[in-house]
């Protein structure tokens, strides 16, 4: 078996071997029971003391929202001021000013929603106080925040009947001192061990082979890029992302990171099954996402690894595949992993340039983005799966004669009409924000212009470029077709108001959804109800997901990433 082709492999069955252990832990954090971080109980207390707050206070579905929404306008307010002010603060030995308004308003909103994207580069556009203190922080607290609401929307569906969903507190405080700090601390020693850099030094001078000074920035990158991994959080510590050989420095750091972008998504589906007590509905919603996430490897593993037909026109042999915007020490095989890994979740991180991959592979990696479903980002890309699934009862119950029932409660078009307005919420913000964008650059490029040019490439790429980053917002993914001049007013503040949308009125539909059902009167399963743990209603959720989400972008993609693949 080819070398590459094995590492895809062992990554994957790793993944599929160990989620299943980790979800059975989530599982048991999230209902209180026991488990072997116990001892960190003292510490947790102590938070709350500190916080004035009753973590076993239950609150209402209303009321878990409101937490939820005001923990975030801080947040906000905080990235703000310290973003434009940092050029005085401490921690700033590169001398690194302050971002303008439109910048800062850009980048705390991208790490605020769990996007990511990033109108600047990594270690010039930050200094270290930033870095600890607004983006390192944002990781963790916006991650934990859509654990929370999905663990939130777990106690609703596993109650006969109630009127609460447990505490947005207990479970935001949970997520990151039982799951998601123990696990950054194992990940960040084993890249410590291959080399990856901690310290709060300046740029280090070198001499090149050349003769010449380079300056290289370093800093806090080990304590930065496992919560940007495991937390599907993707923000660069350095400009190039994870393709920068300081923060992935071998193969083997390649697939820990790689394998950290995935394994808390996967687990938390398996902990829904675990938690409500429904592991074969849980079975099968990680069968239909695996599926999903298998296609999209065979795809752009093949596009990649196949190369360029352009270039085998030449007479050029590419035995090892479409190299272009690509590491050398990575290789073809084991970026088309990462494209696909980091765009069924809401990563965005980069191990290569997905500018550069082939039209096919583009075509996965945004097609990923605007279903939005297939793991996703963690505890929410459960969520958007939900979404579908109240509509796909709903249909079906229609279909075949049958009651629409979820886990023991009625669907009824409440329910219904906040899982449309919430799927149909994604394709809206997407396909205007790229229209308005264009007609923008033909009618009135001076709004969009930035200096050296807004679109390097016009044609079909070009389109494929100015959709591919409104899907990463609305999808706050956060990863890009890197062509645009995008840190100008119109890109920094367009895309912060989809990111906005594209995080919070989804989250707001589903967590209403299930605390709507809560409330509801417990009917138990009978004969003339519709089973939702079968693989024939898995298939019917795939379907709906693919006609209502996938279908929405045909156009968009065929002017786009479909006929740069037919002009090659």
């Amino acid at each position: 078996m080819n070398t590459e082709i094995l590492g895809i492999v062992i990554q994957i069955v790793l993944l599929i071997a160990l989620s299943y252990p980790l979800g059975k832990y989530i599982a048991k954090v999230y209902k209180g029971e026991s488990t072997c971080l116990d001892f960190l109980k003292p510490v947790e207390r102590w938070m709350f003391k500190l916080s004035g707050i009753n973590p076993n206070e239950e609150m209402n579905w209303k009321q878990f929202l409101r937490a939820l929404l005001v923990v975030n306008l801080f947040w906000f307010v905080w990235g703000m001021v310290l973003l434009v002010a940092q050029g005085y603060l401490p921690l700033n030995p590169d001398g690194n000013g302050g971002q303008s308004v439109h910048q800062a308003f850009n980048t705390c909103i991208s790490f605020m929603v769990n996007c990511n994207l990033q109108h600047y580069s990594g270690e010039t556009g930050l200094t270290y106080f930033t870095q600890l203190f607004v983006i390192m922080l944002f990781q963790f607290i916006t991650a934990a925040t859509g654990m929370a609401a999905m663990a939130g929307i777990m106690k609703a569906l596993s109650e006969k009947t109630t009127q609460t969903i447990g505490n947005f507190w207990n479970y935001l405080v949970l997520s990151v001192t039982r799951i998601l700090f123990p696990l950054s601390l194992v990940v960040g020693i084993l890249l410590l061990v291959e080399g990856v850099p901690m310290g709060f030094e300046g740029k280090m001078e070198v001499t090149t082979m050349e003769g010449a000074t380079q300056y290289v920035s370093q800093g806090p990158t080990a304590a930065i890029v496992p919560i940007k991994e495991l937390g599907t959080n993707g923000g660069g510590y350095f400009g190039a992302n994870s393709s920068h050989p300081l923060e992935n420095p071998t193969y083997f750091s390649n697939m820990i990171e790689c394998f950290s972008i995935l394994i808390i998504p996967m687990a938390m589906t398996l902990a829904f099954g675990f938690y409500t007590r429904r592991k074969k509905l849980g079975y099968s919603i990680y069968g239909v996402m695996l599926f999903a996430f298998l296609i999209g490897v065979l795809i752009n593993v093949s596009q990649e690894m196949g190369g360029n037909p352009r270039i085998d026109d030449l007479g050029i042999a590419q035995d090892n595949g479409a190299m272009e915007g690509k590491e050398i020490r990575i290789g073809s095989g084991a970026t088309a992993l990462w494209s696909i890994v980091t765009t069924v979740t809401s990563n965005g991180s980069v191990n290569g340039m997905h500018d550069s991959t082939m039209p096919l592979s583009g075509l996965m990696e945004m097609l990923n983005m605007q279903t939005n479903t297939w793991f996703g980002g963690v505890g929410v890309g459960w969520m958007n799966y939900f979404t579908f699934l109240i509509m796909a009862v709903f249909i079906s119950g229609l279909m075949v004669g049958r009651t629409p029932e979820f886990l023991g409660k009625k669907v009824e078009a409440r329910e219904m009409k906040i899982a449309s307005i919430v799927a149909l919420l994604h394709p809206l913000i997407i396909l205007v924000g790229t229209a308005l964008s264009v007609y923008l650059f033909v009618h009135f490029p001076e709004f969009v212009e930035s200096e050296g040019g807004w679109l390097n490439n016009p044609g079909y790429h070009g389109l494929s470029e100015i959709l591919y980053e409104f899907t990463s917002c609305a999808a706050n993914n956060g990863s890009g077709f890197e062509g645009l001049g995008d840190n100008t007013w119109f890109w920094n503040f367009s895309c912060g108001i989809v990111l906005i949308l594209g995080r919070f009125l989804p989250i707001i539909g589903q967590v209403a959804i299930a605390g709507l059902l809560a409330q509801k009167k417990y009917i138990p399963e009978s004969a003339g109800i519709l089973r939702t743990d079968t693989v024939t209603f898995g298939v019917m959720t795939f379907a709906v997901i693919f006609i209502v989400a996938a279908l929405s972008f045909f156009p968009a993609q065929a002017l786009s990433t479909i006929a740069e693949h037919f002009s090659l």
